[in-house]
């Protein structure tokens, strides 16, 4: 059975290698996703979030390749982000932020498929937040994005390149969530090795 892995499908998407911005096209996508608000270094609903989502993603996996042959690589921790205020990305006043935690899901994996994987792990770990994971379509077509790394505290400088210099001179403005997709394990990377895609969304101004 060969595994299907979202980084080795969509490599100009998981495993670009420019370190500054440029344009590439996003197909559309489905995830498993919970949302929340606050910064991510502190508060418990965000490390729920990512405890729900893993515990999801993992019952989804062995479900498809028990139920239905197809088995597949649970795909990197990723996250939108926004504020009604975009200067605090620039600035990190991480608890303006809002935030949308993802896993990305084969296109095999149904709705129905995710709404019996959720009850299983719910039952399983009696974890509340997994109540809240859901299924999340993204298509954001058009974006620009960089390859990042290095700490997460560190990425300010690009984020004001892209919001300061990056969209004027080439005639772009936002069109969707800031996306980061986290490449590497926090806990068991040094900061100065961490990997992080970051993607902003784009459209002609």
């Amino acid at each position: 059975m060969t595994r299907y892995d979202v980084k080795r499908e969509l490599k100009q998407c998981y495993a670009p290698k420019n370190t500054d911005w440029a344009l590439v096209d996003v197909p559309a996508q489905q995830f498993i996703a919970v949302d929340g608000r606050g910064d991510p270094n502190t508060s418990p609903d965000y490390a729920r979030a990512v405890e729900a989502l893993y515990t999801v993603a993992y019952t989804i996996k062995f479900t498809s390749k028990r139920t239905l042959d197809r088995d597949f690589v649970v795909g990197p921790l990723e996250g939108l982000w926004w504020s009604d205020r975009p200067e605090v990305f620039i600035t990190r006043d991480k608890g303006a932020w809002h935030w949308r935690m993802l896993v990305s899901q084969p296109d095999w994996i149904t709705e129905d498929l995710i709404d019996e994987c959720r009850q299983a792990a719910l039952a399983k770990k009696k974890l509340a937040t997994i109540a809240d994971v859901r299924r999340e379509t993204l298509e954001e077509g058009t974006s620009a994005q960089l390859l990042h790394v290095g700490p997460y505290d560190d990425e300010g400088p690009a984020l004001a390149r892209l919001h300061h210099e990056y969209l004027a001179a080439n005639d772009l403005t936002m069109s969707g969530h800031h996306h980061e997709i986290y490449l590497g394990d926090s806990r068991r990377t040094e900061p100065a090795e961490l990997r992080t895609v970051l993607r902003q969304p784009v459209r002609r101004a």
